[in-house]
């Protein structure tokens, strides 16, 4: 969806992937490589301008290795601020910005002690890597510590309290080489298995301001350059900071129909060094990924006002393989719309 978004700026793209099916093979040459392959990694150093990325699993050391000879946008120390969740709540906190209750887990009697300190039910996850509900395991009961540890013990750990949340929400902003900042409205999401299913921005929110603060605190701590989404819980009316993305986000997938710029042409206009695009809405929109398997295309591509995505991707169970963008010119129309949509 970057190089989509890029082509009509007249940008040109290599990719770095591993994969044997990568969806983006097919709009552009592919170096297909390990991402820790230093001689892959030169060469694709050697034939771009700039670097970025859409993964923020990638090696800190690997994105040290092509900043050191490419302009890489989001730099790294700004990729190595969201990949461990003790430090991305250090970080939150010396911002601050609330988070919810949690404790560091490296050993089994630390999770017994996370469960005294911050009760249940609790939700424990790896520190490192994880997304979609992967790596893990919630505590409701005593009995369930033994199999959360025994699933995820093996890594270094977080205990997070669950919280009793109203809403989940996301802030997604862009920043420029300049500083330049643009916001989108604040988006609604909602998650079925820990993968997210639809995302809804929402015009006016009243915590849309407190959240562009936190993505501006963060962003200017860490230089950062690009689109970042911010993970929020709502909660007794108030933001808890969850994670961040150093990318562009599902969240934001909206943004190719909903949006004057998408989030993609926003973060390809601020790592090049172009003014940043307008923010604003088209209309009322709403997003739901498909996952798993396009069963419901057939049904899906006879409704009006319906733009679909699909990524190339095999289907296979909890996979988001595509998605598709609601458009209506009210809310009211957008809700009838809806129900007809999961009907």
């Amino acid at each position: 969806m970057l190089a989509l978004a890029g082509y009509p700026l007249g940008f040109e793209f290599l990719f770095l992937d591993p994969a044997t099916d990568a969806c983006a093979s097919s709009l552009g040459e592919q170096i297909r490589a390990d991402y820790s392959d230093e001689k892959a990694l030169a060469e694709f150093c050697g034939r771009v301008d700039v670097a970025t990325y859409e993964f923020e699993n990638v090696p800190v050391a690997s994105a040290e290795f092509v900043a050191a000879r490419v302009p890489l946008r989001p730099h790294p120390p700004a990729l190595l601020a969201g990949q461990d969740r003790i430090s991305e709540k250090k970080l939150f906190e010396r911002l601050g910005i609330a988070v919810p209750p949690y404790a560091a887990v490296s050993s089994r009697n630390d999770l017994i002690a996370a469960v005294e300190q911050l009760g249940l039910p609790l939700i424990l996850k790896t520190r490192r890597l994880g997304y979609d509900g992967k790596g893990q395991a919630r505590i409701r009961q005593i009995a369930d510590i033994e199999i959360a540890w025994k699933q995820l013990g093996e890594h270094p750990l977080i205990a997070e309290a669950l919280v009793p949340f109203e809403r989940e929400v996301s802030c997604i902003g862009v920043r420029g080489i300049d500083g330049q900042l643009a916001f989108y409205p604040l988006i609604e999401n909602v998650h079925r298995n820990g993968i997210l299913h639809t995302s809804r921005p929402v015009l006016d929110d009243p915590l849309h301001e407190p959240a562009t603060h936190s993505v501006k605190a963060v962003m200017e701590h860490v230089g950062y350059v690009g689109v970042m989404a911010f993970e929020f819980f709502v909660a007794d009316g108030r933001l808890l900071g969850n994670e961040i993305a150093p990318r562009v986000h599902n969240s934001g997938h909206w943004t190719i129909e909903g949006a004057q710029t998408s989030q993609f042409e926003n973060h390809l206009r601020a790592i090049s060094g172009l003014p940043l695009g307008s923010t604003a809405l088209r209309g009322n929109s709403l997003m739901v990924n498909f996952i798993g398997d396009t069963q419901s295309l057939g049904t899906l591509a006879a409704k009006r006002n319906l733009h679909i995505h699909l990524y190339g991707k095999t289907p296979k169970p909890l996979r988001k393989i595509g998605h598709a963008t609601l458009l209506a010119e009210s809310a009211a129309e957008l809700g009838e719309l809806e129900k007809l949509l999961f009907a």
